[in-house]
């Protein structure tokens, strides 16, 4: 039997999170060094105190620090109890947490690396998102491939995708495409895709000066769901990671063949755990949210 740890990214956050990890060692040091790295407190705007600008924890800059901050925590939790995965994965800012998770690198370097992917990130604009559900694949590859300015930025499963890029061409596919839904999403910008080239750019320049660790445990990572263990590989693979769409569908299928059994969904929210048990009926999940559910 093996077991898989995920990550959640951008979209799990939610008000008052904090709260469930507060309670394990280090956690207020740690939530302090993030604000001092920020420059703003990041345990008052996960618990809906903070006020001004950049108090929302919903803003790219705030919400990728602050699931690292948690997530990472819960990590610690595990790991003390003595717990391995058999492999990591993050879903986008999730990713990051996944290599910390693996031992690629340390608490410090990660919230380093999750502070500038996010400013990056949030002042790379222009773009649009939308998810859309119940969609005929080869009509979206058809799509897709027939308008210019846009790509698959999330490929979740067979039955949702998220698409990325120039507002007019997200809204032309959108509005072509035979689907159940297609929901907007409320993003700074087109993440995912080729708008985001400079942001990526300058990412890759400063990977380039961060020692990566190999890691502990095989990682699958978004842009390339091979599992790997190779400092060099994981690192090029995060570089390329903005520009490039998140291969989760492909991801899941690697758990089948690598026999997992159990996925572990560490981090508030069930988004992945969901997709895993629609998409591999085989799989059991299960959720580590808070210092409650570390309890043996």
């Amino acid at each position: 039997m093996g077991n898989a740890w995920v990550f959640p990214g951008q979209g799990s956050q939610k008000p008052g999170m904090a709260a469930a990890v507060l309670e394990l060692p280090g956690a207020r040091e740690r939530f302090a060094s993030a604000s001092e790295l920020l420059g703003r407190d990041l345990l008052a705007i996960c618990q809906g105190e903070a006020s001004g600008e950049l108090s929302d924890l919903n803003d790219t800059r705030n919400t990728q620090p602050a699931l690292f901050v948690l997530e990472s925590l819960l990590v610690d939790g595990l790991l003390a109890q003595g717990r391995a995965p058999q492999l990591v994965a993050g879903h986008s800012a999730g990713e990051l947490v996944a290599l910390y998770a693996a031992g690629v690198f340390d608490a410090g370097t990660g919230l380093q690396l999750i502070q500038t992917r996010s400013t990056l990130m949030a002042a790379a604009g222009g773009g649009a998102m939308t998810a859309v559900m119940g969609f005929d694949r080869a009509q979206l590859d058809e799509l897709v491939a027939a308008n210019e300015g846009v790509v698959i930025a999330n490929d979740n499963s067979d039955a949702q995708v998220v698409i990325s890029g120039s507002p007019e061409a997200v809204a032309t596919v959108s509005s072509q495409l035979t689907c159940k839904r297609a929901i907007p999403l409320a993003v700074s910008g087109a993440f995912h895709s080729p708008f985001m080239a400079a942001a990526a750019a300058a990412f890759a320049e400063v990977l380039e000066t961060v020692p990566f660790a190999a890691a502990r445990v095989p990682v699958l990572s978004n842009t390339d769901p091979s599992p790997t263990t190779d400092a060099a590989v994981l690192k090029a693979r995060l570089s390329s990671q903005m520009t490039s769409g998140v291969r989760w569908r492909e991801t899941m299928q690697r758990f089948e063949a690598e026999g997992i059994t159990v996925a572990v969904e560490i981090g508030p929210g069930n988004v992945l755990s969901g997709l895993i048990k629609r998409s591999c009926p085989g799989i059991t999940t299960a959720l580590i949210g808070g210092a409650a559910d570390l309890v043996l």
